[in-house]
Formats: C-alpha cells, structure tokens, sequence
C-alpha cells in the first residue's frame, strides 16, 4: 500500500499538477521550407484559426483510464473528472472501485487528499508554482485536460516551421523555459506541446490523439504524458472512455477530520 500512496501522490503532482513545468524532446520529422509551401499560414493566421475552433460548454463529465509507468513500477487505475468550464475541477482517483484520492482545483485554491496515508495539501497556486520553478494556474490545468494550448498564444512571439501537415510554433524566448506547440494543418487543433527547463533539466511532451468532434468541442480521447527528470522518466496515459457535457454536476469534496495536512515551503 506505501507503493500505490507513492503512485497517487505522482498522479495528482506529476500528471494534472507538475507535469506543467517540464518539457520534451524535439520530433524527428523533416522539415520542409515553408516560405515555398503554398499552404503556409502566417504565425497570426495559424492563432486565429486555432482560437476559431469551437470551445462552448458549461460543464463537462470524463471517465478515464490512467496508466502511470516509471523505469521500475506501473500503476492501472481509473479517473473521474468533472469540470464546470473556468471554475472548478474535481479529480476522483479509483483503485478497484475504491475512491483512493481526490483533488480540488479553483481558479484560487488547490487541494488534494489521499487515503492510504491520510494527508492532504491546501493552497493556491504560487506554493506549488514556487516548488516546481514555474508559473502554474487553473487555466493551464484546464487546458491540458481538454487539449488545448497550456499557454494564450495570442500574447506570445513564435517562429513557425511547417510538416507533414502539421505547424509548430516555437516561443520566442531567451529564457529558462521554452515551449513548442505542434498545430494540425487541417482543423488547427493541438497535436502536441512541449515545454523545457533547460537548467532544471526538465522536460514534457504532451500528445493529443484519437480525437472526437462534439457538438461543443473537438476533443481528444487520448492523452500521453512523458516527463523527463534528473531523477527519471515517467509516462502517464489517459483514455477518455466516457464523456459528456453540459449536465448538472456535483462537487462534492472534503477532507476526513483526522487527516494531516502537508505544507509545501
């Protein structure tokens, strides 16, 4: 059981929370001169039409299979997440039917609890943004959920290089941290993005596949995480078995009276 405490805690941090701070390896695909290409978009184009797609919905239901990998173990457990659009999500953790973890995240506050070990954390977003050397908020946390950009890309600069029908944008930084986005060329959906801590030596890659057009969104079913740190790599899957949107959701979430809280410095 000290096993699958450890796994929870690294699903929660390390795949809603911290995989947001690190960053992947480059693609190897050739890339074509797209000043020659006459299907090139410019950068502003590229954005516009990204930002045309549909995103209309008030709540959204998803019932996900999780699979966590590291050099040494793996973990197979399910996942309900409720969304209300830019208030509030709600991640249930499941281990054979058991309710293990839950997590709780507003535009302001942060929290999560875990059974085997009964502690959970409390707070807004500047201690784990602290603790994980990069900005964090709720709307990156939504937006990687429902595969969109983690980043507004209407306030960043990016080159644009163009293959196999796919745009990536590169943000324009001399900075610490630098992030890539893999744009699909026909209906501008996010493929793929990448964020890297150069000095931190971290990295994360986040695919975006088997997509679904709603009537609401179009939306991926299948989400593949692969972070890499000094300390290893961990790969983290999620399928998206059951979705719905705009039903009436609950919320419910507390923490047991005798559990002890962790403080992140």
């Amino acid at each position: 059981m000290n096993r699958f405490s450890k796994n929870v805690k690294l699903l929660f941090l390390v795949s809603f929370i911290s995989s947001l701070a690190l960053v992947s390896c480059k693609s190897k695909t050739a890339v074509v001169d797209v000043s020659k290409n006459e299907n090139r978009k410019s950068v502003n184009k590229i954005i516009e039409n990204y930002y045309n797609n549909k995103n209309e919905f008030s709540t959204l239901y998803i019932k996900a299979s999780v699979q966590y990998a590291t050099e040494k173990q793996n973990q197979n457990v399910t996942a309900e997440i409720k969304l209300k659009k830019d208030e509030q999500i709600l991640i249930s953790i499941r281990f054979l039917g058991i309710t293990m973890a839950k997590a709780s995240i507003t535009p302001t506050k942060v929290s999560y609890y875990e059974k085997v070990k009964g502690t959970y954390y409390e707070g807004d977003f500047s201690a784990l943004s602290q603790l994980l050397g990069t900005d964090l908020d709720f709307d990156k946390v939504q937006n990687m959920l429902l595969g969109r950009a983690i980043d507004n890309l209407k306030d960043g600069n990016y080159t644009e290089t163009f293959a196999d029908q796919v745009y990536r944008l590169d943000e324009e930084s001399d900075g610490n941290t630098k992030k890539a986005f893999y744009i699909d060329g026909n209906n501008f959906t996010i493929n793929k993005q990448e964020i890297k801590q150069t000095k931190e030596e971290r990295m994360i890659q986040v695919v975006y596949s088997n997509k679904k057009e709603f009537k609401e969104m179009t939306l991926p079913l299948t989400l593949n995480i692969d972070s890499y740190q000094k300390k290893g790599k961990a790969e983290i899957n999620l399928e998206y078995n059951n979705v719905s949107f705009n039903e009436e959701l609950s919320f419910p979430y507390s923490v047991p009276n005798d559990y002890k809280r962790i403080i992140i410095k």
